[in-house]
């Protein structure tokens, strides 16, 4: 009879000790993209529109005409 089936067994040693980044509640990588919907476009999106002004608005030559 296994009375402890739902428990993991650890049979590596720092399995325990690494277990914890599975935790939806504790994943560096669900959080990021909670905590922040959307940034990684208007980051995107912010650095578009600077090097497009820098572009644009780039610093013309002045003609001296005497």
């Amino acid at each position: 009879q296994q009375r402890n089936s739902k428990k993991p067994k650890y049979n590596d040693p720092w399995a325990r000790r690494e277990a914890w980044r599975s935790n939806p509640l504790f994943g560096i990588g669900k959080f990021h993209k909670k905590l922040l919907p959307g940034f990684g476009t208007a980051v995107v999106a912010f650095t578009a529109y600077v090097l497009a002004e820098k572009v644009l608005e780039a610093p013309q030559p002045e003609k001296k005409h005497h």
